[in-house]
């Protein structure tokens, strides 16, 4: 029987290192590597070895074959065939989580010394001969080496990435500017590559085989039904064929059917047991993990983009283990997730693109539909399409009616929802037996492509030339892109980036005047611009701080559901005050389409910005957007969770944490020591625990990359997410959240809020009419109360650690910014030690509001 890995042990480094040293023959080669396999108890299929000979004998090889069908173990076979030839070999993917992935299983077979990691963000042992990245990071390397670039081979893995809009130019420049290059194309779902193999043979001078039509070790069912989804469910339980996948293509849609499916008994009570014990301590912290820890309970997991890392990794390691019988996601899942499951259903086959609803395409469904059956556990997968809702329920209304045709005549049949795009058995037919869609090109040019080929040194025109006039887009598309091509030349000329000169032979020649970064285009492009802005801030100002975050949060990429929240936030308050001003309803909506996002020094920086770029031309490949998030979760003194709540985005919470990580990156990284004040790092430290204790493994992830540990990976693997660290070992941190805390209390206090207040100190005993009688003995000495930057400030805080040994709890006082200067009153609280600890994050408890006593 095959596998789609390789097995874990000791073996190929030696085998390689006699194969290399006696100039083996491509049969040697192939019969080593066979043996290898074999002999942990796996029996390649004839598509595996078909694909390993061409490999051997040097020839491209496009692998088009179903899911399960072992094209881990081939991409694995052909790094050896490299390796034996003294040959460096690259894999690429599309995302990182997937090149890190493959990193340790190639670090487990090769040996650490063989294999590398290259990314945007750091490079692991970059000498290696293997070398794992992503497509972009292939993509710039070879428009910046070409031909001279020391690449024997590249396997490129989810090669239908070719065909993305936005990157698919990643995964066809390879194939353009390294003609000495042995290619690998990996994918269940390319469609017709006629064209792709004939020029790939042209421009490598080698044969290009395409190895498809493997049968599918796991075979897959196909059925249309006509039953309420839950009823659908239900059945397949009833019938064994769980695990199940319900996909929707909407995160909302799937959280919603895992709520509804709280009234079916998924699992045994014994089960739930074995649950619970499996899930331990494991912290279910943010609002929507406490609704994950009651559905998993219950045998139900959520899985989509949208969620926490670690509960992602939760749901799929107790799917692992057989304990989550039903599963609700959405149609990420086909992108290299690993969730064992034996039944897709779809909860249809329309998605809505981001323009407009449509309906899925064969390469789509494709790639869902082979998630179903589990090589080694399943005889067979099952694949099952709800109809449509009105289809099924005018299916009922008929089934009501009986025999009697007066009552069939009545039946007022359910007509489509407005704007539902049909489809239905017929279409889920065609779609069965669909092909894939032929791969379209998607070529783009840009400054950092044509910086990245005349920084090759000589020929940099004909080598531009080349890149837009041989590749695959259609001739009128090619035109296009030549036009861009001048235009972007003529920028960098006139910049004084790129200079013409005459060589002695009388070639003319291009060069570049600058040099560029080691990872330029990689990694925060906008990094330098962001570090040449900081000159401009102010230092003495008390927002000084906060204005450096929103410099580099300027550079990232936007979090789209906290900005569109903000933006909502925003609209709201500007109508209402338009109303009170009595402003009339057509103006309103003209005024209102000025209102946006919060975005701190937009004018400041995008002046800026213009500037940099006039000299930098390549900049404007990138866009700056200005935005406050980081800012705004640091002004607003909130948890995470809070935060999340406040702008009603918990389905995205993941994206969200997602971004916060990236910006404690890109300023740990990226602001020069001399613009790091204690403030500053104040935040920093604030930022990374913050993350840390919502979800380690984000800032894991990243530290791992760095230092690689593959026994560490390897125990992780096998484990349900730890529980993060101690919040007591980050004192720094540990301390800002307590200011956040009691600054948050000052805020509401100053804006009259009394019954969040209640919220928040009602159980200690400081409910909203104990917070209103205090302020009001407050106003009678003062007219008002500060909230600004300098309220907040380290001076007025107060923490006494002494009580920690004897009571547990911390005792801190924070003082009022009062208009007179006086600071005499202020907030009284201790923090309580263990609870901090237990929830990751500052729990205080208030104990007094009013004048200070000695």
């Amino acid at each position: 029987m095959s596998s789609s890995a390789a097995p874990s042990r000791p073996g190929l480094s030696t085998r390689i290192d006699e194969l290399y040293a006696a100039k083996a023959s491509a049969d040697d080669v192939f019969e080593s590597f066979l043996d290898w396999a074999t002999s942990g108890g796996i029996t390649p299929y004839p598509a595996q070895e078909e694909a390993l000979m061409e490999l051997v004998s040097g020839a491209n090889v496009i692998l088009s074959t179903p899911t399960g069908s072992g094209k881990s173990l081939v991409a694995m076979g052909a790094h050896f065939a490299a390796l034996a030839a003294g040959e460096r070999t690259y894999y690429t993917a599309p995302i990182k989580a997937l090149v890190s992935e493959k990193f340790f299983a190639l670090v487990e077979a090769f040996g650490a010394e063989n294999v590398g990691m290259v990314t945007g963000d750091s490079a692991v042992n970059a000498d290696a001969p293997i070398i794992c990245c992503t497509a972009e990071i292939l993509a710039n390397q070879a428009l910046r080496e070409g031909e001279d670039a020391d690449i024997g081979q590249v396997v490129m893995d989810e090669f239908h990435f070719y065909g993305d809009r936005d990157r698919g130019w990643a995964w066809q420049v390879p194939l353009l500017t390294l003609p000495k290059t042995q290619f690998l194309l990996l994918s269940a779902t390319l469609g017709d590559v006629t064209d792709l193999k004939a020029d790939l043979s042209r421009r490598t001078g080698r044969d290009t085989v395409e190895v498809t039509g493997a049968t599918r070790p796991v075979p897959l069912h196909y059925s249309y039904v006509q039953t309420p989804v839950q009823e659908t469910i239900e059945e397949l339980l009833q019938t064994q064929r769980a695990p199940i996948y319900v996909v929707h293509f909407a995160q909302a849609a799937a959280a919603e059917r895992a709520q509804a499916l709280t009234s079916v008994k998924i699992v045994s009570r014994e089960q739930r047991d074995e649950i619970a014990e499996a899930i331990g301590d494991f912290r279910f912290t943010t609002g929507f993990g406490k609704t994950l820890s009651r559905l998993v309970r219950m045998g139900i997991g959520v899985h989509h983009a949208g969620m926490l890392p670690r509960y992602r990794r939760l749901v799929e390691q107790l799917a692992q283990r057989g304990q989550l019988r039903v599963i609700c996601g959405t149609d990420t899942l086909g992108v290299g997730i690993n969730v064992p499951i034996r039944t897709v259903l779809l909860s249809g086959l329309t998605k809505y693109d981001g323009v407009k609803m449509r309906q899925l395409q064969a390469r789509e469904f494709h790639q869902i539909a082979g998630r179903a059956g589990r090589a080694g556990f399943d005889t067979a997968g099952d694949v099952v399409l709800e109809a449509p809702e009105h289809e099924i329920e005018n299916l009922k209304l008929i089934q009501k009616a009986g025999d009697d045709p007066k009552k069939k005549r009545k039946i007022i049949r359910k007509k489509a929802p407005q704007g539902f795009v049909s489809w239905g058995e017929a279409s889920f037919e065609r779609i069965i037996e669909a092909q894939p869609e032929t791969l379209v090109s998607h070529m783009e040019i840009t400054h950092s492509m044509i910086l990245n080929v005349v920084a090759h040194g000589r020929d940099a025109f004909a080598r531009v030339r080349a890149l837009v006039f041989d590749n695959h887009e259609p001739r009128t598309r090619q035109f296009e892109l030549a036009r861009r091509a001048i235009e972007i030349y003529r920028t960098l000329v006139s910049a004084g980036i790129i200079e013409r000169f005459t060589e002695e032979d009388g070639s003319i020649q291009y060069r570049l005047t600058v040099e560029l970064q080691a990872n330029f285009a990689l990694n925060q492009p906008l990094s330098p611009f962001a570090i040449a802005a900081l000159e401009l801030l102010d230092p003495d100002v008390p927002t000084h701080a906060l204005d450096v975050i929103s410099v580099i949060e300027s550079t990232l990429d936007d979090p789209r559901p906290i900005i569109n929240q903000q933006q909502f936030l925003a609209r709201g308050e500007a109508v209402n005050s338009m109303k009170s001003e009595g402003i009339e309803y057509d103006e309103r909506m003209e005024l209102l389409e000025e209102v946006t996002h919060p975005k701190p020094l937009a004018e400041l920086l995008d002046a800026a910005f213009e500037m940099y770029a006039t000299e930098r031309p390549w900049a404007r490949d990138f866009e700056l957007r200005p935005k406050s998030v980081v800012r705004d979760l640091y002004e607003r003194a909130m948890t995470f969770t809070e935060y999340v709540s406040f702008y009603k985005i918990a389905r995205s919470e993941g994206l969200v944490l997602r971004y916060l990580s990236d910006a404690y990156r890109a300023i740990s990284q990226s602001v020069p020591e001399e613009f790091k004040s204690e403030e500053l790092r104040d935040i920093i430290e604030w930022l990374g625990e913050l993350v840390r204790q919502v979800d380690s493994s984000l800032l894991d992830e990243w530290e791992e990359l760095a230092h690689p540990d593959p026994e560490k990976h390897a125990e992780q693997a096998q484990a349900l997410p730890p529980a993060p660290r101690n919040i007591l070992s980050n004192p720094r941190a540990f301390l800002v959240l307590i200011r956040n805390e009691m600054f948050r209390r000052v805020q509401l206090a100053a804006r009259d809020r009394f019954d969040e207040l209640g919220a928040l100190d009602g159980a200690a005993g400081f409910d909203a009419d104990a917070w209103s009688e205090a302020m009001d003995a407050y106003y009678e000495d003062y007219d008002s109360l500060g909230d600004g930057p300098s309220a907040r400030g380290p001076q007025l805080l107060t923490v006494d650690q002494s009580p920690a040994e004897s009571e547990g709890v911390w005792k801190v006082r924070q003082v009022f910014e009062d208009p007179d200067g006086d600071g005499d009153w202020g907030i009284s609280a201790v923090v309580d030690l263990a609870e901090s600890v237990e929830a990751g994050e500052a729990v205080l408890r208030v104990t007094a509001v009013g004048p200070l006593l000695g």
